[in-house]
Order: C-alpha cells, then sequence, then structure tokens
C-alpha cells in the first residue's frame, strides 16, 4: 500500500513508520523538519509539510492508499481537533480511502457514563492534550468527510516494550487485564494501527488496544 503519515518523528509515529516499512508498504512521511527522521529505506519518501497547512502536502496525498496521523501538540493543544478536521477535508479531497488516527485514552469509558478522564486521580498535567483528543474523536463522529476513518485510542498505559505480535481489540471501553491493568508496548500498538490500515475492518469508529 502507499501510506502517507503524520507526525512520523514522535515517539508514536517512528514506530508506525518502522512496522509499516516492514511490512512492505511504501510510506510517504510529510514532516516539518526532515533532519529529525531516522529511518533510511528504499521505500520511504520524506516530504516537507505543516499538517496545518494543507497545501504543503496535498500533492503528495495523490494516489495514496491511506494516511495514519500520529500528532499531538503540547505547546497549543487546541490545535489538535483543528488538525484532525484539515485533514479530514484533505484526504476527501484528495480521494484517500483509509485514515487512522493515533487519539487519547482519555475518552474510554471504565464504566457506563465514566470516561477516564473523569477519575479524580487523573494528572492535571495530562487533562489538556486529553481533552484537545477528546475533541478531535467529536470532531471524526460529527464529519461527514468520505474516508473510512478509525480513531485509535491506546491502552492506559503506552510504553516502549517487546513487539510480542499480542493484543485484544476493543472498542469504547477501556481493556484491563486480569489484574486490572490496561497496557501495550507501542511496538505492538504499532501493529494494531498497521493492521487496521490494511484490513480496513473499522470504518468511521473508535477502537481500542490492550494486552
Amino acid at each position: 500500500m502507499k501510506i502517507v503519515l503524520f507526525g512520523a518523528t514522535g515517539n508514536i509515529g517512528k514506530v508506525i513508520l518502522d512496522e509499516a516499512l516492514a511490512r512492505g508498504h511504501q510510506v510517504t512521511a510529510v514532516v516539518r523538519d526532515p533532519t529529525r527522521v531516522a529511518s533510511t529505506h528504499a521505500s520511504l519518501s520524506v516530504v516537507t509539510g505543516d499538517v496545518g497547512h494543507p497545501e504543503s502536502y496535498a500533492q503528495v496525498l495523490r494516489g495514496a492508499d491511506a494516511a495514519i496521523a500520529s500528532l499531538n501538540d503540547h505547546a497549543d493543544p487546541a490545535n489538535v481537533p483543528k488538525q484532525a478536521g484539515l485533514l479530514l477535508g484533505a484526504l476527501t479531497e484528495a480521494g484517500v480511502p483509509r485514515f487512522a488516527w493515533v487519539g487519547g485514552a482519555g475518552s474510554l469509558e471504565v464504566s457506563p457514563g465514566v470516561r477516564v478522564i473523569d477519575d479524580p486521580h487523573f494528572p492535571d498535567a495530562w487533562k489538556p492534550s486529553a481533552n484537545a483528543q477528546i475533541a478531535a474523536l467529536d470532531v471524526f463522529r460529527a464529519s461527514d468527510a468520505k474516508v473510512d476513518w478509525t480513531y485509535i485510542s491506546p491502552a492506559a498505559e503506552l510504553a516502549p516494550g517487546e513487539r510480542t505480535g499480542a493484543y485484544r481489540l476493543g472498542d469504547d471501553r477501556l481493556l484491563v487485564d486480569a489484574e486490572g491493568h490496561s497496557r501495550i508496548s507501542i511496538a505492538d500498538f504499532a501493529i494494531g494501527v498497521l493492521d487496521r490500515i490494511e484490513r480496513g475492518d473499522a470504518p468511521k469508529k473508535r477502537v481500542t488496544f490492550a494486552y
């Protein structure tokens, strides 16, 4: 597949990039600073672009089979839902059929009507980014864009770790293991992201992965 990746220099995005290349996909990474892309591969192209300016990457979307975005803006979290809207519009305009967005875990339910972010122990420092991703999910759900988007929430704990190839797939509920922990390695999360892109089995839905 021809995949356009936004956010390839982030902690999650660079692992998604390597997973996509390892599977034999042709990847175009759209980044603001190409020197920060550590990977080199015959199937990788790096293009300078800014998500906030669709004209900077509109051309590379033409003919793509899918796009993936792993974005965050700690300096101004309000940019995140704006980026979601801009990408949905640009992908629709270019005719890209599939889109995976790496979202947050804060909107996952721990019980009916109660979200992860509603826990009184949820760190205040995380709330701006979590609320931005919640707003992005609202953008997706309200959109009539003609692209099969999938909003992907990680487990509560997403960290570097072993690539086991195993994960459970859920929807709007936080997945926990037998001990009550919700976790997944970034490597296995990346596997889940590429699985959704390849299979196209979660169109216009939110999904989550955990062990």
